[in-house]
């Protein structure tokens, strides 16, 4: 990010200035923005200075999905005399640089930002209003929203394939907090994982109790003292997703323990429970050869197995069959497969065409 790169390009349709009384907060404009490209390829680009305008992004972007962003805010002030300030822009720059770090987006250099901006704010100062509190965006239901569906052909959510993937047990941050919109499909709820695991591991709370991955819902086969296997996911407590696949999962395991269809391969005798877990009963079950096996599901992952979770500075190691997946999740992937495909009969596929 080089302010000696810095381009203006100004409009050429200037706005007439609203007088202050008329300002709706956060609805009016300046004449100009600024914008300051990067990618992971080639890092920060050149700034330039453009007429305001809407921004082109493709309805496929990270940003829509997964709320990667981040905002800052501030204010530009006119004093006696004509000179104009910002308060304190060091300050907004290091928090904006937190912020990012937080997000795994890039960082940037404060200083040049803060050139840039006063760039743009010299351009446009006239925008400034004489009358203080005139200045800011507000938090406010939005006027207009834009439903958008897309499709695209998949291959294997992770990069390595269908392989069992690594999480990390954060204990530094929390997904969801009870009261919280956790329980809900949106953006916000997803955070990258920055630790080289292919996605964070939830906890909640000084008990470390599991609650869901990046982009999964979670389950944990554990055997009891008698050697019966029990199936584990956290209850729908408003911090966790109800999941599609989670359900289907659920539904499938206990049809198979009411008799109403058994599934090959899935042990006979099996305990399917919603039920608090956390950490401790994780590390104490591996300890005592009694973890089975830990997977995640979701619409894109459908199932994954988990083969590690680094937590406290260890790791703690997860069984994994021959192929990856376990006793209990092999079975119930090859069902929900098998529908999904329509290699096998079920009112759950809705038909949109026959041809």
């Amino acid at each position: 990010m080089k302010p000696s790169l810095l381009t203006v390009t100004k409009t050429t349709s200037p706005k007439e200035l609203p007088p202050s009384k008329s300002l709706i907060f956060g609805q009016t404009f300046s004449d100009h923005m600024l914008r300051i490209p990067w990618t992971d390829a080639t890092g920060w680009g050149a700034p330039s200075i453009v007429p305001f305008s809407t921004i082109n992004l493709s309805p496929s972007s990270t940003v829509l999905h997964y709320a990667q962003s981040l905002f800052e805010g501030m204010k530009a002030y006119r004093h006696a005399g004509g000179t104009v300030t910002l308060f304190r822009p060091e300050m907004n720059m290091k928090r904006m640089n937190t912020s990012a770090q937080r997000l795994v987006l890039p960082a940037f250099n404060g200083n040049a930002l803060i050139e840039c901006i006063k760039a743009l704010v010299t351009i446009d100062r006239k925008w400034i209003p004489n009358e203080p509190g005139h200045n800011t965006l507000v938090i406010a239901p939005p006027k207009e929203a834009l439903l958008f569906v897309i499709t695209c052909p998949v291959g294997p959510y992770y990069p390595q394939g269908f392989k069992p993937v690594p999480l990390y047990g954060t204990t530094e941050y929390i997904r969801a907090a009870p009261g919280g919109i956790g329980a809900y499909k949106l953006a916000a709820n997803y955070g990258p994982s920055n630790q080289g695991y292919a996605q964070n591991l939830w906890l909640q709370g000084p008990g470390h109790w599991l609650t869901e991955a990046g982009t999964m819902n979670l389950f944990v086969v554990i055997k009891d003292r008698g050697g019966v296997s029990e199936l584990i996911t956290p209850p729908l407590d408003g911090m966790i997703l109800p999941g599609v696949t989670r359900d289907s999962v659920l539904t499938l395991a206990r049809n198979h323990v009411s008799g109403v269809k058994r599934l090959q391969g899935l042990p006979d005798t099996i305990k399917v429970s919603e039920r608090p877990i956390n950490m401790a009963e994780i590390v104490q079950s591996s300890k005592e050869g009694r973890l089975v096996e830990l997977f995640g599901t979701g619409t894109a992952a459908v199932i994954s197995p988990v083969e590690r979770i680094g937590y406290n500075g260890g790791e703690v190691m997860i069984p994994t069959g021959e192929d990856g997946m376990g006793p209990v999740s092999r079975p119930l992937w090859t069902e929900l497969v098998g529908i999904q495909t329509g290699a096998i009969n079920s009112d759950w596929n809705y038909v949109v065409a026959t041809k």
